[in-house]
């Protein structure tokens, strides 16, 4: 595998796939059925946003069948993927080999199609950056009811750095080629404790900088905020071997451990899912934390997807709702977001939440766009910036006549401020000028003028922040 001047892997001819072909013939045979005046959507069983929706009313594309990993090429490490391959089906089929996807989101049913249109990120950001920056191809089908295949520097390079961040509002990915990386069996962690914040991202950038702590390699970086003064750096790095593995797939659950342990050591597929047990904890929602319902429920329930299930439940049927109103305590507003701010203002950022945002634990995960100068307009990020990604996931009570995004609203207002970004994933409340202003209205215009003239599918704004 060859790089261009600015260390890029140039993206070369694959081989040919006949039964994705036929797949993809199928499917355009289903929008060809489609009246071309109607809008369409992805007919999915499994989704990992959070933002709430109104109930489907456009037809969608069955793309079930695009499941398949393709080829895993050991030589160029590469694997050529279709579009609904979840991480969990990537690694299995990729670890056999010695090798992993340069970033692996944290529960099992994102996408790979989803992670790339939709952003994802992970504890090897802090070098490897985003998971569309490990994609050399893209094939798409575009809303204009066409296939493209998109690359850095062919006549749709466009649409190749536009897609990140469209949220599937410009075309489906059904088949992707991407990097992959060498892994050794486990992965050793080192949680290291801190009581300043201030400390604590000053230390961040440190090991960032160096990828090493204390004169040891560091190949992970994550971090878990309990409180003001007990904040943990959580350091991996691969390794041949482990005195002994820890398992958080059943009895034991993995972020309790960070509090718990200095050291520890994870088989290397254990350690990309350490936190889809519990959905990192969110599991103690739904009663499951204590350790007879972890008994009976057993590995097959204890994951990510199932608790999924869960809320869509809640959210059909207004049982959490139901039963403040019953125990007469004060409505809540839900909050899941992700948000990142440059370095240099994380720690004012966390004063911040922790002044105003009764939410805790906070995960903490450290972003650099990969060398290269490649722009993706959608969501620009300085390539000489270490950004920190903020993550927290929980709902907070309201005062008497609070409106019910008050404390999203808030968020969304400080990470500007700050000159940060937020991921769409989740629900926004932006006003429409300041969500273009943000996501760069003009570039994305352009692109849906070119890849879906007659707007057969949802904008951005009115799938990620009207909800529709």
């Amino acid at each position: 595998m060859t790089t261009d001047q600015a260390g890029v892997p140039e993206a070369r001819p694959g081989p040919a796939f006949p039964a994705h072909e036929a797949r993809v013939d199928a499917l355009r045979r289903q929008l060809t059925a489609i009246s071309g005046e109607t809008t369409i959507r992805l007919a999915k069983r499994t989704s990992n946003l959070f933002r709430s929706r109104a109930a489907a009313k456009h037809p969608g594309l069955d793309v079930s069948g695009f499941t398949h990993v393709l080829r895993v090429d050991p030589d160029t490490r590469t694997a050529d993927v279709e579009g609904m391959v979840t991480y969990e089906q990537l690694v299995d089929a990729t670890l056999p080999h010695g090798l992993m996807p340069l970033v692996v989101p944290q529960l099992k049913t994102i996408t790979l199609g989803g992670a790339v249109t939709g952003l994802g990120i992970e504890s090897s950001s802090f070098r490897n950056g985003m998971p569309h920056e490990s994609v050399l191809e893209l094939e798409v089908l575009t809303g204009d009811g066409g296939i493209v295949v998109a690359t850095p520097d062919n006549e749709h390079r466009d649409l190749f750095h536009g897609f990140p961040n469209s949220y599937g509002t410009l075309g489906y990915a059904l088949r992707l080629r991407i990097l992959l990386e060498p892994v050794k069996p486990f992965v050793k962690l080192r949680h290291v404790r801190h009581h300043d914040r201030g400390k604590y991202f000053e230390a961040l950038g440190e090991i960032c900088a160096k990828s090493e702590h204390e004169g040891e390699h560091v190949d992970f970086v994550d971090g878990t905020v309990f409180g003001p003064d007990e904040l943990y750096l959580t350091l991996g790095t691969f390794t041949d071997t482990a005195p002994a593995t820890s398992d958080y797939t059943w009895l034991d659950i993995y972020y309790r451990s960070v509090q718990q342990r200095e050291t520890d050591h994870l088989t290397v597929r254990d350690y990309l899912w350490r936190w889809d047990t519990d959905w990192f904890w969110c599991s103690r929602a739904f009663g499951v934390q204590h350790r007879l319902p972890r008994l009976l429920l057993g590995r097959r329930f204890l994951r990510s997807s199932v608790y999924w299930k869960a809320v869509a439940l809640d959210r059909r049927f207004r049982i959490a709702e139901r039963l403040l109103k019953l125990r007469r305590l004060p409505p809540e507003e839900t909050i899941v977001q992700d948000i990142e701010v440059p370095l240099g203002r994380a720690a004012e950022f966390l004063e911040f939440f922790e002044r105003e945002i009764p939410i805790s634990p906070v995960w903490i995960c450290p972003l650099r766009q990969r060398p290269g100068g490649v722009r993706w307009p959608l969501y620009e990020l300085d390539p000489e910036e270490l950004y920190v990604n903020f993550g927290f996931w929980s709902a907070v009570p309201l005062d008497p006549g609070e409106r019910d995004d008050a404390h999203n609203r808030m968020i969304e207002a400080e990470v500007t401020r700050l000159g940060g970004h937020k991921s769409l994933y989740s629900d926004s409340f932006y006003t429409e000028d300041e969500f273009w202003r943000l996501y760069n209205g003009d570039a994305y215009r352009e692109l849906k003028r070119a890849y879906d003239p007659r707007e057969r599918l949802l904008g951005l704004y009115e799938k990620c922040v009207r909800r529709r």
